[in-house]
C-alpha cells in the first residue's frame, strides 16, 4: 500500500511540475521576433458562423495564456465573399502584425469572381484543423434521414426546396451543387452572410434545409430545433459523447452510408501577408502550436466535431497546392469559375 501511495505521489508530483514547466514556457517565450503593436485578425467571414467562432476563441485563448504581449484584434471583412478580407491581406504585404483565418474560400473566392487574388500572394503559417459539413433539416420536419429527405425533395420537383448556405459559389453552394448531381434533385439556393444567420434561417423554417458546419448549428441541435441527417465525409465523426439527449456526433451516418454519395470537407487555416520574416512566421507558428495543445481548443475540436489536423511548413504547401486544383475541378463542374459567368 505504502509502494502505491509513494508511486501516486511521484506521479503526481511529476504532473504538477510538467504544468509548471508548460506554464513557464509559455509565461516567459524567448523570440527573435515579437509583435510590437496589436495585431489585426482577418476574419473573411460574417459574424455568427464557423470562422468568426474559431477566431474569437483563438483570440480568447490568447488573452487567457497570455501567449502575446500585444492584443489580438478581431476583424470581420467579409464583403465580396471574404475577397474584401484576402485583399486587406494581400495589401499589407510585409505586415506581421497582420493575420487572417481561412477558409476554402481562399480558393473559391478568386475562382469564382476573378478578383486579383490567390493563396501565394500570402504567406501560409498553420492548418488549425478541417472542418466537416452536415445536411441539416428542421427538426419538426418529418424526414429522419437524408435518403428521406432527398427523396421529398425530388418528388416536390426542381426549384421546390430551398438550400440555405453561406455566401455564393462558396463552398456551401459547392456541396448544394454536387448534392443535386449526385441524387437528380434541384434546389433553390439561399445564400446568407454567416453559418450563424443560415442555422436561425433553418429553426425558423425559412428554408427546408442547409450544409452548415457542426460548430455552426450545434446549439440549435443540441437544443432539439435541428435534425443532422448525414455528414460529408467518407467516414463518421469519431467523437461519441452524447450532444443531444440522444445522439454523439459519431451517430450521424456519412451522406454515403444515407445513400447520398457527395463529400468536402474546409479548411480553417492562419495566413500572413506576403514579404514578411521567418523570424515572424516563427513566431506565429509556436503560438498557433501552442493554442492547439490547449483544453479549450481540444474541447472546441470535439463540440464542433472538427478534423484536428495540425500542419505547417512545407506539408501544409504542398497541402494548399493540392486543394487548388482541386477546388478548381470542382468549381469548373458547377460552372462557378469567372470565365463561366
Amino acid at each position: 500500500m505504502m509502494k502505491n501511495f509513494f508511486s501516486r505521489t511521484r506521479a503526481c508530483r511529476a504532473k504538477v511540475f510538467t504544468a509548471a514547466m508548460l506554464a513557464l514556457a509559455v509565461a516567459t517565450p524567448a523570440f527573435a521576433w515579437e509583435p510590437t503593436k496589436p495585431v489585426e485578425f482577418v476574419i473573411p467571414a460574417g459574424t455568427g458562423g464557423g470562422a468568426d467562432q474559431m477566431g474569437r476563441l483563438l483570440q480568447g485563448i490568447v488573452i487567457k495564456y497570455k501567449l502575446m504581449k500585444e492584443p489580438l484584434i478581431v476583424v470581420n471583412k467579409s464583403g465580396g465573399a471574404g475577397a474584401e478580407g484576402f485583399l486587406a491581406v494581400k495589401e499589407a504585404k510585409g505586415d506581421p502584425h497582420k493575420i487572417i483565418i481561412s477558409l476554402s474560400n481562399l480558393f473559391t473566392t478568386p475562382m469564382a469572381t476573378g478578383v486579383p487574388f490567390n493563396w501565394k500572394d500570402m504567406t501560409p503559417v498553420a492548418m488549425m484543423a478541417l472542418d466537416q459539413f452536415v445536411l441539416w433539416t428542421n427538426a419538426e420536419q418529418p424526414y429522419k434521414s437524408a435518403s428521406e429527405y432527398i427523396a421529398a425533395a425530388k418528388a416536390a420537383g426542381p426549384n421546390k426546396f430551398k438550400m440555405a448556405g453561406t455566401g455564393s459559389k462558396q463552398e456551401d453552394q459547392i456541396i448544394t451543387v454536387a448534392l443535386e448531381k449526385a441524387t437528380g434533385t434541384k434546389f433553390i439556393y439561399v445564400p446568407f452572410k454567416g453559418g450563424g444567420e443560415v442555422a436561425v434561417q433553418l429553426v425558423g423554417g425559412h428554408v427546408n434545409s442547409t450544409v452548415n458546419n457542426p460548430i455552426e448549428a450545434v446549439a440549435q441541435w443540441r437544443a432539439g430545433k435541428l435534425r443532422a441527417l448525414c455528414v460529408f465525409d467518407d467516414h463518421r465523426m469519431p467523437f461519441k459523447a452524447k450532444v443531444t439527449d440522444t445522439q454523439s456526433w459519431n451517430d450521424v451516418p456519412t451522406c454515403k452510408e444515407a445513400g447520398v454519395p457527395t463529400k468536402y470537407t474546409m479548411l480553417r487555416g492562419i495566413f500572413m501577408p506576403a514579404g514578411v520574416t521567418p523570424d515572424q512566421l516563427a513566431f506565429y507558428v509556436d503560438l498557433l502550436t501552442k493554442i492547439s495543445a490547449t483544453p479549450e481548443w481540444k474541447e472546441y475540436m470535439e463540440k464542433g466535431a472538427f478534423n484536428p489536423t495540425f500542419m505547417s511548413g512545407d506539408a501544409f504547401t504542398k497541402w494548399l497546392t493540392e486543394a487548388e486544383a482541386t477546388h478548381r475541378t470542382l468549381m469548373t463542374e458547377a460552372g462557378f469559375l469567372a470565365s463561366n459567368k
